[in-house]
């Protein structure tokens, strides 16, 4: 069994100095995820297991560099978070894995029930590819080398969360514990009842050649796959118009000379990857070319169908359209109409009401998909007498922010005439604008990269 890493997740290092995370009812982030590592490091450590804690001093970045010059491919990490949310009713536990990984898919599973099994008072909500959050990866499961997982172990917000993480933490402490021997037993090819045995490599091949499908057709080369990622060669990154040559967060890997590059950072360069177990093939495509160089852009013309956004809607909430049902099919016309991007208005509704469900202060009733404000400064925003008539301000907005072009229909947004015209035609020029997040766009953009691997659109 290799060693195992844990870090307590809080904010990042600002000016030297630790930011806490987030702060709520007297507590902070920082101080309730180091107490709870804290207690996993003694339970695993009287166990025999070998445990390094993260120093707590360190930024993300030294993080991640602290762990990959200690660690090797039969080692684990995990990273223990707390989650908020403006609806404090939302709870529960979540294990976040890299996306197309099916053998870390499996090891968060694995590690979630162990945790959820100790303390069942705490709701499970599930494990997800870290193409579920905001920003749609995670650098932590990403950028270390030994396998890594990202756990939630419960939302700061919600009361009943904060009360077992306060009051049953050496449950808690004891759950994550099981997880994580049982998680670096399977690494290590050990016996651990699972679903999906990690295979043991041979010494004299150590890794498995798997087949690459590009666009549709099969890839002359082969890749590999190393400790359940699939590494394709570099040579075919600068046949889809990616330059990797200079990127320092990209992992490399020289192999009977070859350099191999891990084909799941490709996303980042809006190419879409997927996997296909039965036949062990790596599976890529061009989004570019699918949108013709204008993923980004505005005031261009959307690709998906309404099969594909209800889809897309239903695989992330399966009640979403039971109060919309024609939520795609008003996406679609009224983008057409005033020549905005469909995609990218469905993905920001996306984001901004969290698939349909809201839960913040602005309701249902109010038809209102983008959070949009209104001249009186209503704390809940706008409300429109129609869910065709939220869709159509809501697109006459991004009109307005990306373009100088007059609108088709007559403008039903309050606030269309107080937006300096065509100041945002692209994705990230919305944040700090339509939302005081920085990173706004690049969140917008990670659901549209979601909507478009679902679409599979060629």
């Amino acid at each position: 069994m290799g060693r195992i890493f844990l870090s307590a997740g809080h904010g990042d290092r600002i000016n030297g100095v630790s930011e806490p995370g987030a702060i709520v009812a007297g507590t902070t982030e920082a101080r309730e995820m180091i107490l709870t590592r804290d207690l996993v490091v003694a339970e695993l450590r009287s166990r025999g297991a070998e445990i390094l804690s993260v120093p707590d001093e360190l930024s993300p970045r030294s993080t991640y560099d602290w762990i990959n010059t200690r660690g090797n491919r039969n080692d684990v990490a995990l990273e223990i978070r707390a989650n908020a949310f403006s609806n404090p009713s939302t709870r529960g536990a979540t294990v976040y894995y890299i996306a197309n990984n099916n053998e870390r898919k499996s090891h968060a599973d694995l590690v979630l029930r162990s945790l959820v099994r100790r303390v069942p008072q705490l709701p499970s909500r599930g494990i997800q590819p870290d193409t579920a959050t905001p920003l749609g990866s995670l650098a932590f499961c990403r950028q270390t080398v030994p396998p890594s997982l990202l756990m939630e172990v419960g939302f700061l917000t919600n009361p009943d969360d904060r009360f077992i993480l306060q009051n049953q933490r050496r449950d808690l402490a004891a759950g994550i514990a099981d997880g994580l021997i049982a998680w670096s037993r399977t690494v290590a090819g050990l016996p651990v009842p699972t679903p999906t045995p990690t295979p043991t490599p041979t010494p004299t091949d150590p890794y498995e050649p798997i087949t690459i499908n590009l666009n549709g057709q099969p890839y002359g080369e082969k890749g590999i796959l190393v400790s359940g990622n699939a590494y394709i060669p570099i040579d075919l990154a600068d046949q889809l118009g990616v330059d990797l040559s200079t990127d320092p967060n990209i992992r490399r890997l020289n192999y009977r000379g070859v350099v191999f590059i891990r084909a799941v950072d490709l996303r980042d360069f809006n190419i879409v990857v997927g996997w296909d177990a039965q036949t062990r093939t790596v599976l890529l495509r061009s989004i570019l070319k699918i949108c013709a160089g204008s993923l980004d852009q505005i005031t261009s013309s959307g690709v998906t169908t309404e099969a594909n956004l209800n889809l897309f809607l239903k695989n992330n909430n399966a009640a979403a359209l039971t109060q919309f049902p024609d939520i795609a099919k008003l996406y679609r016309e009224e983008g057409k109409v005033e020549g905005v991007n469909y995609d990218i208005a469905f993905s920001q509704m996306c984001l901004e009401t969290d698939f349909l469900r809201f839960g913040g202060v602005v309701k249902p009733s109010q038809n209102n998909f983008a959070g949009l404000g209104d001249v009186a400064g209503t704390p809940a925003g706008a409300s429109f007498p129609s869910a065709r008539i939220g869709v159509r301000a809501h697109i006459q907005l991004l009109k307005a922010y990306a373009s100088t072009a007059p609108l088709t229909q007559e403008s039903v947004n309050p606030r269309f005439n107080f937006v300096t015209r065509g100041v945002a035609p692209l994705i990230d020029q919305l944040s700090g604008r339509w939302a005081a997040d920085l990173q706004y766009g690049a969140k917008i953009t990670a659901v549209l990269r979601r909507l478009y691997e679902v679409a599979q659109v060629l």
